[in-house]
């Protein structure tokens, strides 16, 4: 009986997995994601507009292709459902590499030179807070929580 529930949790869990960033050509991000962080499609421009519409920040996932602790922030972070959740609700979210198409624009904008580097602006682009090095599911909703209050 072990054995079975062993091998259905196993598969429940393979089937849960997600792409959490595929991007295009240009570096900005191509899939929204299901069960997860869901990254908005579009330009970093379109993302700041959304936001101010929709009176959101911005949270951005700046990474590196590369990166290792960015991949696992992807697979372990992102796709928590207490992050996935928090986050789809309170943010426009964006992922772009930077060091592709409009990601490169992005980091020189931000003066970004680690990865991860996960930083929050209003829609007008302003910072607001950053972080960088890989957060755990956490730290990343505490950084959100401390913008969020101090916006209220």
């Amino acid at each position: 009986m072990r054995k079975i529930t062993s091998v259905i949790i196993l598969v429940l869990a393979m089937c849960t997995m997600v792409c959490v960033s595929c991007t295009d050509g240009d570096g900005t991000a191509d899939v929204a994601v299901t069960g997860g962080i869901d990254f908005f499609k579009g330009t970093w421009d379109e993302a700041l507009a959304k936001a101010k519409k929709e009176n959101k920040m911005v949270f951005l996932d700046a990474y590196a292709s590369w990166c290792g602790p960015c991949q696992k922030m992807k697979k372990n972070v992102f796709t928590d459902t207490v992050v996935a959740a928090f986050f789809n609700d309170n943010f426009v979210n964006v992922a772009a590499d930077m060091e592709k198409g409009e990601g490169v624009m992005i980091a020189d904008k931000f003066g970004i030179d680690s990865y991860p580097t996960l930083i929050i602006v209003n829609g007008d682009g302003m910072q607001l807070a950053r972080e960088s090095g890989y957060q755990d599911p956490e730290e990343l909703i505490d950084l959100a929580k401390t913008v969020l209050e101090t916006k209220r």
